[in-house]
């Protein structure tokens, strides 16, 4: 399996195009860029899938189900900030088209297949009331949970430090040390690095 990580909106958020056999999914497209879109025309992408539903996460939605036709999941509790995208946009003077509505919501313990690949659903509240993290073979999609260093920012709408730290121990710790983290920002990194060195989970 391939997973290739694009930069995208002004935000430098890591969107990820994950690839096995033809097949692919698409995790937080935050803008349709030309490059995504080029490299998506010669796959057939199976489902747009935002971690959670910030503008610069889910920005791109509709640009990238429009060509791909592929549905959009995402978890029921961030409908409301799905539907507010523009408005988020325009608090930090960025545009995004709105988002079409999810065709498939996620929940805990559901998982999404692709080619010969299984991505595990866990719910992972703090950074969003609906956000959730992608479990595959040997690594984790982490979005705005868990960062190299850090972690999301809980200052936003629905936001939660404790409830934030609590789904970083329970969803996130409970994985092996050697789980490579693809996060929403910023470079990868390692459970059992964060574990050991990230200053809000040795010194919470």
């Amino acid at each position: 399996m391939k997973i290739t990580p694009y930069e995208l909106t002004p935000f430098a958020m890591n969107c990820y195009v994950l690839e096995d056999g033809g097949e692919a999914v698409v995790v937080d497209p935050g803008e349709a860029s030309p490059e995504l879109l080029r490299d998506l025309a010669a796959l057939s992408v199976k489902m747009v899938i935002n971690t959670h539903c910030h503008c610069d996460h889910a920005g791109g939605n509709a640009g990238v189900m429009a060509a791909t036709g592929a549905p959009l999941a995402c978890h029921a509790a961030d409908i409301p900030l799905l539907e507010a995208i523009e408005q988020q946009g325009r608090m930090f003077g960025v545009h995004f088209p709105p988002s079409p509505p999810p065709d498939v919501l996620l929940e805990a313990g559901q998982t999404v297949t692709f080619g010969g690949q299984r991505l595990e659903i866990r719910h992972a509240p703090g950074h969003s009331p609906g956000h959730v993290v992608l479990v595959g073979d040997g690594f984790v999609l982490a979005g705005d949970v868990l960062f190299a260093g850090s972690i999301g920012r809980t200052d936003l709408p629905g936001g939660s430090y404790a409830q934030l730290i609590h789904s970083i121990k329970t969803e996130l710790m409970t994985l092996p040390d050697e789980t490579v983290v693809h996060s929403g920002h910023g470079p990868d990194t390692t459970i059992g690095v964060e574990r050991r060195t990230n200053p809000f989970l040795v010194n919470p």
